[in-house]
């Protein structure tokens, strides 16, 4: 089962959700949306499941035109963010329920009820009330309501959003375990790129309606078509600054500078916007290439085990993503490496026209 957005727009009460998307998706395939919040994603989920009809465009499903198909007529299932079970209703009988709306033979039901139960680890919890259970089990049942309709794509808007860092952990875990069993399509929104990468699979990044890049997510991630697309797959964004090429070297202060390595030779002269990481920024230097920046911090942010350091100069203002617990008293000096062979290249429309040969890690 295959599923492809052909030319789509939505329109809600005037306003523009989403705009001239085309998206093919291949059966057993998991696919992240990801996006800011309003950038589209729920409207886009909302059109693949059923729930609204396109303003403009087509959607088929394994060839077939479906676009005026209501999602009863699908074979679909969507997990919110919050917690939806039927209150009055076992485990058991909450996973059961839209199999037997769709009259399947009772036996059949409890096998698949039984194997979702087992595959998501409640299978001791059949017999207890959702009131009984654990956020995490909680969102566990809504979760095997959806993968025991056995349906051809199953949608996940935002699912773990309400759930502690440990227990998304483990669901991102569960998740590609149980869908590399599966043959439908799987897709997931999230607002978060660590959870993206988390995930794996294929990456549609979205931002205020448009796709902005599709593909697998560590080739959207590490080869991003332009500079939005850089900074919506980055927590936090990608540092930008302006820098000049000429004269075989690098400038990108009155004072600062560096000569051309072999991985920057390409580049004509000219002025570029270059974009470095900010987990590829350190408080030591990495490599021989590395050039050392005098900085003053602005805030010290402790999240974790990591600390989000955002400092200035005259000139430009950077984040680094440092590992561990760094503490630093706002407006002391500070200094930072700057890894040259790893910066990506912007023009002045913002494509990337040049993408670092180092790629290892995030």
């Amino acid at each position: 089962m295959s599923l492809i957005l052909e030319n789509i727009d939505q329109v809600i009460g005037g306003a523009t959700h989403i705009s001239g998307v085309n998206l093919e998706l291949q059966p057993g395939s998991f696919n992240v949306l990801l996006g800011r919040t309003l950038a589209g994603k729920t409207t886009l989920m909302r059109l693949m499941a059923g729930l609204d009809a396109p303003a403009r465009g087509r959607i088929l499903m394994n060839g077939e035109d479906v676009t005026g198909r209501s999602v009863r007529k699908r074979n679909v299932s969507m997990v919110y963010q919050q917690f939806i079970n039927y209150p009055t209703l076992t485990v058991y009988d909450n996973i059961a329920s839209p199999l037997r709306l769709a009259k399947v033979a009772t036996a059949e039901i409890d096998r698949r009820v039984r194997e979702v139960a087992e595959m998501l680890h409640i299978e001791h919890l059949l017999d207890r009330l959702p009131l009984e259970l654990s956020g995490g089990q909680q969102q566990r049942t809504a979760m095997g309501r959806a993968l025991a309709k056995d349906a051809d794509v199953v949608l996940f808007d935002e699912p773990l959003v309400n759930l502690d860092y440990k227990l998304r952990e483990e669901f991102r875990d569960e998740l590609r375990s149980v869908f590399s069993e599966r043959n439908c399509i799987a897709v997931y929104a999230t607002t978060e790129p660590g959870e993206a990468l988390a995930l794996g699979g294929n990456t549609a990044v979205l931002h205020e309606g448009r796709l902005v890049q599709y593909g697998r997510t560590e080739d959207v991630y590490h080869r991003p078509r332009d500079i939005l697309a850089a900074e919506l797959f980055s927590e936090p964004p990608i540092n930008i600054v302006k820098w000049v090429v000429s004269g075989g070297e690098v400038t990108f202060d009155k004072t600062l500078h560096f000569p051309i390595n072999d991985d920057l030779r390409g580049l004509a002269p000219g002025e570029y916007r270059f974009g470095v990481r900010a987990s590829h920024i350190s408080l030591l230097p990495r490599a021989e290439s590395d050039i050392e920046l005098k900085m003053t911090v602005d805030l010290a942010e402790i999240s974790g085990s990591e600390t989000f350091l955002h400092v200035h100069n005259d000139l430009y203002h950077m984040t680094a993503h440092l590992e561990g617990v760094h503490e630093f008293r706002d407006d002391a000096p500070v200094t930072l490496y700057f890894p040259t062979h790893k910066i990506y290249a912007f023009d002045h429309e913002g494509a990337v026209v040049h993408i670092p040969s180092h790629l290892g890690g995030v």
